[in-house]
């Protein structure tokens, strides 16, 4: 803590191994402790920013993959979908899940999952149509550079996504919210899925010192992208933002 502020360890080490340890259970614990709302607002992204043409598409942070399966299955399985994460647990998973869809026609583009860190990806610039981040651009150490390297990839006049955990403003749910997020949740989710690393403290402190709402719009314009908006999901649990990366 300095100065009143709480600190999140987010160094690659430590969210590498913390997010290993409860991989097998997240997809699991993500449904639970969302309701379920967590696959609407994947649902929702996907045809806020549907796919156009036959560019590839770039899931980054992937987790074990729902977000790249999505944009796959919204495409038709026409486009190339790649997902990227540094923890290689979630990668297992995530290709396990996709194991039979990529046993699709020959016609069927497929999905692909690489080891890779959001502020170095391994890709030439202006590779993908979209670019997307759910639930972990807050994860990665330094937001700009992750948010840069999104950019550098994206080719010009592709969008950018990001789908994000937020601080709902609604008077009385924003209290309760609160209050669940920090006492609750963290309870729940170390009960389910057990680690060392307090993976569930971790989540409510790394939502409440992230940016969000025009906060977080006005980094993205920073970085290079143009006409970024945001919209509020679910009362403003979630919030996804949209920029364009200029044409030129």
């Amino acid at each position: 803590m300095v100065d009143g502020t709480v600190i999140v360890d987010k160094s690659g080490e430590r969210v590498q191994r913390m997010f290993g340890q409860i991989a097998d259970r997240y997809d699991l614990m993500n449904h639970l402790l969302s309701g379920g709302i967590d696959i609407y607002w994947r649902s929702y992204t996907v045809r806020k920013v549907p796919v156009q043409g036959t560019s590839p598409v770039l899931d980054v942070c992937t987790g074990t993959g729902d977000l790249a399966i999505a944009f796959w299955k919204s495409s038709g399985k026409k486009v190339a979908v790649t997902g990227t994460d540094f923890t290689p647990r979630m990668l297992e998973l995530a290709r396990e899940k996709t194991k039979q869809l990529n046993r699709a026609d020959e016609d069927h583009s497929v999905i692909n999952f690489i080891e890779a860190d959001t502020q170095s990806l391994p890709f030439e610039d202006n590779q993908f149509q979209i670019v997307s981040v759910a639930f972990g651009l807050r994860n990665v150490a330094d937001t700009r550079n992750g948010l840069k390297e999104m950019i550098r990839v994206c080719e010009p006049g592709g969008r950018v996504a990001v789908l994000e955990f937020s601080n709902p403003t609604l008077p009385g749910l924003a209290g309760m919210y609160r209050w669940y997020f920090r006492n609750v949740l963290p309870r729940l989710g170390q009960l389910f899925a057990s680690n060392s690393e307090q993976a569930y403290d971790y989540l409510p402190a790394s939502v409440s010192e992230f940016p969000s709402g025009q906060a977080l719009a006005e980094i993205m314009s920073e970085c290079g992208l143009n006409d970024v908006s945001f919209t509020p999901l679910t009362f403003g649990i979630a919030t996804l933002y949209l920029g364009h990366k200029p044409a030129d």
